[in-house]
């Protein structure tokens, strides 16, 4: 049986959206950590990103349900094109500082925030299209996301080291135009809250600030997702402090070069293909609460531990491939909690808000990170990371609403 064309086109815009973020996501760390060496710098651009991004997210969830999430994620994938493509012209006229890049860098995260939350809320709609288990949908779109999370991080790292980061950032203006392209063609005009429960009762409030408290209630009065909202915006944070800087320095300061961190970063991607592949197969049937502890224990502590104990490369790649495979059931099971649990017609409001709240500490995390490397060095740095991690990473246990992860809230998106 063939797969639904919308599902197919999501698919691929995700997979394109996602490797020219990993294109950014390397070559601008990277950029700024060898022009200037300052690991707080480093983490400032982080900064000057993610808190537009994190801020545009949480505000943004009206107007995608207004809008439409594809009307809203083809435009804001049309509109990064051309914001990320300026930075590399800068930066080849001799015309790039910090100064000028921060700013550059807010606009990319305001702009792409609404396009990330706007192909999230896609997925009732192309699982009831299709349908399909909102879990093999989330499972297949997951296995995409870090598919492409693979081939932009061994790229990137290669693409940097031979042509330098206004090549990667060209790409990752590329890759978003062809998202919006691919989105064009195969995704219908279709209202995704309204594809994906034709029969539910509109909760329309009058006005923008009367939908965005529509949207905040849902999620405050659900004991689960705020659950996951603080568990995951702690991890984040510190998922962001390794990837902006806590691995580039370890990178160079084991002598290495930029590909390694490309290598490091495809390494867990790649398993994570696998495991995202096993949650569209069997996600259904395994029990949640273990899959996503032990999921977030392999991902987080384990890896960051690997780094802070300087162990051998090949003992550091195969903690990594473990890691990887646990955490390719995260996103999955977290989407379809998610989904379950919203009214259909406020989808786009609770994803954004949830999208918001869960990465209200990424834009922190490189700062976090740059000033511990300054002041104990990278590898009390990892160390103290991973344990911080790890005790994020036990909330499950302390916290009784996590047990309640298999069930659907009433009227919710089913």
């Amino acid at each position: 049986m063939s797969l639904p064309r919308p599902f197919l086109a999501l698919s691929a815009a995700t997979v394109l959206a996602t490797t020219g973020t990993r294109f950014s996501a390397i070559a601008v760390p990277w950029l700024v950590l060898e022009t200037t060496g300052d690991p707080v710098l480093t983490g400032l651009a982080g900064l000057a990103e993610m808190l537009p991004y994190v801020l545009a997210k949480a505000l943004g969830g009206p107007l995608i349900d207004r809008l439409g999430p594809r009307r809203m994620a083809i435009t804001c994938d049309l509109l990064s094109t051309m914001a990320v493509a300026v930075v590399p012209l800068l930066y080849w006229a001799g015309l790039l500082s910090i100064w000028i890049l921060l700013p550059a860098l807010a606009l990319i995260g305001v702009l792409r925030a609404p396009a990330d939350a706007s192909k999230q809320a896609m997925v009732p709609a192309v699982a009831a299209l299709g349908h399909m288990p909102l879990e093999r949908v989330t499972g297949v779109v997951g296995a995409a996301d870090r598919l492409a999370g693979t081939l932009g991080a061994a790229s990137a790292g290669a693409l940097i080291g031979l042509l330098g980061s206004g090549a990667a950032l060209i790409a990752n203006a590329t890759a978003f135009l062809l998202s919006a392209l691919v989105l064009s063609m195969g995704v219908p005009r279709t209202n995704a809250a309204v594809a994906a429960d034709a029969t539910a009762e509109p909760v329309v409030p009058i006005g923008y600030i009367g939908q965005f408290a529509a949207g905040w209630h849902v999620l405050r009065s659900d004991a689960v997702l705020m659950g996951l909202v603080l568990m995951i915006a702690v991890t984040n944070l510190f998922d962001q402090a390794y990837s902006m800087v806590l691995l580039p320095v370890w990178v160079r300061a084991a002598g290495l070069d930029v590909t390694w961190v490309g290598i490091f970063l495809a390494t867990f991607s790649a398993s994570a293909i696998a495991g995202s592949t096993l949650a569209a197969i069997y996600g259904a049937r395994l029990p949640r609460l273990l899959l996503y502890t032990l999921g977030f224990l392999c991902a987080g502590p384990l890896a960051l531990g690997s780094f802070a104990l300087n162990l051998p490369l090949p003992a550091i790649i195969a903690i990594l491939l473990l890691g990887g495979l646990a955490a390719g059931f995260l996103n999955p099971i977290i989407s379809a909690i998610l989904l379950e649990r919203t009214p259909a017609p406020m989808v786009g409001r609770v994803i954004a808000l949830t999208g918001a709240l869960t990465w209200s500490l990424i834009p922190f995390g490189g700062l976090y990170a740059g000033l511990l490397v300054n002041n104990v060095g990278i590898l009390p740095a990892l160390g103290v990371t991973a344990t911080l991690y790890l005790c994020a990473t036990l909330l499950p246990l302390a916290i009784p609403s996590f047990r309640q992860m298999g069930q659907a809230r009433a009227g919710a998106t089913s």
